[in-house]
């Protein structure tokens, strides 16, 4: 229990620092370009339009709402984080104290590096984050909805309890769960891709002889998670792009997004302008295609 509150602490804690991260993350996975790009140089010095970075991108919203407008939708996200953590423990702790209770004889288990035991560990992980990420997916949906109402100035989501009741007069039950399939299927795909790279790594690339073996084996697990993330990015986007289409704000409907008939079709169409990988980066940002821009419908006005 000491365990489980020490990380919602600690979660707690970090979610208040990237909160400013997170919001202009989701502003741009959206289309919102409020700033026209300028001509700078890409990492091989070659002259490119840019898009403003992050920190052009925050300055401009604590221009128009100050340093708390950073911090929007922060509420419901330390809900979910808090929520995610406890449900995480407990079904994992669940799930350990099932195997013991099936294999009560076997008390020297196989080595850690053994596929058996990281095929075992791994889909125990899975239920765990799956089940966090359905409990804690209606209060996601909410933030996000929460974030995107600063391009059209709403104020339709401005408290948990108003917008969970919001949520369900307008969308129903099924509100709640908006971009849920894709966001657990980048979740279970990325942490099967983490574990299994790392698996490999540590096992055929690594030599048990290296006196440093904890150390580096910690590290490529940081790596292929890494790794393991931007490949299944994707699936955030086009999640986060589902949870606040046509939900009634600005931000969910043309010419910042179209009208999505499913997560397929919204890959689908993402996939054909080239934007798949939209929002993923915050510095460096080129002009991508397929998109009408604030900028753009001033210059035409």
């Amino acid at each position: 229990m000491a365990d489980t509150a020490s990380q919602v602490l600690l979660g707690s804690g970090l979610t208040v620092l990237s909160q400013p991260l997170m919001y202009v993350k989701v502003l741009v996975q959206v289309g919102y370009e409020p700033l026209p790009p300028t001509l700078g140089r890409n990492i091989f010095g070659r002259q490119v339009y840019q898009l403003p970075g992050l920190f052009a991108y925050a300055k401009h919203i604590m221009k128009i709402d100050g340093r708390a407008g950073l911090f929007k939708g922060l509420t419901p996200r330390l809900c979910s984080g808090a929520i995610g953590t406890v449900v995480h423990s407990k079904v994992l702790q669940k799930c350990q104290e099932a195997e013991k209770f099936e294999e009560p004889g076997n008390s020297h288990k196989e080595s850690k590096s053994s596929l058996e035991q990281v095929i075992k560990e791994t889909s125990q992980e899975m239920i765990a984050r799956s089940a966090a990420t359905l409990v804690t997916h209606p209060f996601h949906v909410i933030t996000l909805r929460c974030m995107v109402q600063f391009i059209g100035r709403e104020t339709k989501y401005s408290g948990v309890f108003s917008s969970f009741v919001t949520i369900y007069k307008e969308e129903g039950i099924l509100g709640f769960f908006a971009g849920l399939i894709p966001r657990l299927l980048g979740d279970i795909v990325s942490l099967w891709l983490c574990n299994m790279l790392a698996y490999l790594i540590n096992t055929y690339a690594l030599e048990n002889g290296v006196s440093s073996m904890t150390e580096m084996k910690s590290y490529s697990q940081a790596v292929t998670g890494f790794f393991a993330s931007m490949l299944t990015y994707p699936f955030v986007l086009v999640s986060n792009l589902m949870a606040i289409n046509s939900c009634g704000l600005a931000g969910g409907l043309p010419p910042y997004a179209p009208t999505y008939s499913s997560w397929l079709h919204c890959w689908s169409q993402l996939h054909a302008e080239g934007n798949m990988s939209r929002g993923n980066s915050l510095f460096f940002r080129s002009v991508p295609a397929g998109k009408l821009y604030v900028w753009e419908e001033k210059r035409f006005h």
